[in-house]
């Protein structure tokens, strides 16, 4: 059945399960746990940081992020759309006390400078301080431009606030953005020689940030588990939080070693998700050309997640038919009621028959439909 409601439903394959079979334990709350101990030095080393610190979710290591920049009464610049301001129910202020700042997203996922730099608080009593800087990377599907995360960070430099990542798919971003520079596309994210090695691209990204999360179960396809990465102190920090907040596995190795295997093979083959977005979209949007504002891909998909407006009017049809043959796909009402907006996602369990079967599908719902 295919299923393109999240890259969070991958399943482990052989060769990861094998890696959990064998992993050497020990317990990670004592820091004895060899296996998460050689994933954390891993990443940290591949992505430019001194420390790492595994924990359960991609939602905790984001709060353990902020909760480890920012004390009560301080404050957060988040994009509206950023998961760490409106889909982590809330976290940082309720668990915190950190005042979030959210400024609208632009249409190509970033929040402008201009209102960035609006949005820093004087030094006055009347204000929560101003201390952190948030973005999220790739966001809805979109790659931020490596010349704007330059700026964000020049930026915050200027004004003496430190920066955090949601890099849940930051490998997806890396990948993308070393597509462009091996292709030599002028997008503002080529630099003279720069390499087009996803793992170079991403430990570029993450040198705009003092703090990155990056999840380990979404793109790179591993069962469970995130990282928070910064400097040593940092990570110190955030350990306390991961045990008060409930995050300290014992006999962690053994996700560990998934994880790992993750990163040591998963992340080139990123680019086939991002193909297949592509051919889905491509064959949804032809599929659909015989009934005019009944779905219509937004936009084309830079990654590996895309989104289609379905018109009220076949909604509750197509998703009943989608359903009906097996397609599984998210989505929900826009604020106006009109459409129904669906966010289709490829990933390691999406092959090209699964391309292929949902694409047919949505032919077949409108091949017997009448205008």
């Amino acid at each position: 059945m295919p299923d393109f409601r999240s890259d969070t439903v991958t399943r482990p394959t052989a060769a990861m399960r094998e890696a959990i079979a064998t992993a050497d334990l020990g317990d990670d709350v004592f820091g004895d746990d060899p296996s998460v101990n050689r994933l954390e030095a891993h990443a940290a080393a591949l992505l430019g940081f001194e420390a790492a610190v595994f924990a359960p979710s991609g939602t905790q290591t984001n709060l353990m992020g902020l909760l480890s920049h920012c004390e009560r009464g301080e404050e957060a610049i988040v994009g509206q759309q950023w998961h760490t301001y409106r889909w982590e129910a809330g976290g940082m202020a309720v668990l915190g006390s950190i005042q979030p700042q959210p400024i609208e997203n632009a249409a190509d996922g970033t929040l402008p400078l201009e209102a960035i730099e609006a949005a820093i608080k004087p030094d006055d009593p009347h204000f929560a301080r101003t201390r952190l800087i948030c973005m999220e990377n790739t966001t809805g599907g979109k790659v931020l431009p490596m010349d704007y995360l330059k700026s964000v960070r020049a930026l915050a430099t200027a004004r003496g606030l430190v920066t955090h990542l949601d890099g849940a798919r930051l490998f997806n971003a890396a990948v993308e953005l070393g597509r462009r520079r091996a292709a030599g596309e002028r997008t503002g994210d080529v630099q003279g020689g720069a390499s087009a090695d996803p793992r170079t691209v991403a430990r570029e990204i993450c040198s705009h940030f003092d703090s990155v999360s990056m999840c380990l179960s979404k793109g790179l396809a591993a069962p469970i588990g995130s990282l928070l990465l910064g400097s040593t102190p940092y990570i110190a920090r955030a350990r306390r939080w991961r045990k008060m907040l409930g995050g300290g596995m014992r006999q962690a190795g053994l996700l560990a070693a998934a994880a790992q295997h993750a990163l040591e093979h998963h992340i080139d083959r990123m680019a086939l998700d991002h193909e297949r977005a592509r051919r889905l979209a491509a064959g949804i949007t032809e599929a659909a050309a015989s009934h005019p504002g009944a779905l219509r891909v937004t936009e084309p998909p830079q990654t590996n997640i895309f989104f289609a407006r379905v018109d009220r009017s076949v909604a509750a049809a197509l998703a009943a038919h989608l359903s009906a043959h097996g397609v599984q796909v998210t989505g929900r009402a826009t604020g106006d009621g009109a459409a129904f907006m669906q966010r289709w996602v490829t990933h390691l369990d999406v092959n090209d028959a699964d391309i292929d079967r949902a694409i047919q599908a949505i032919q077949t719902f409108f091949a017997n439909r009448t205008r």
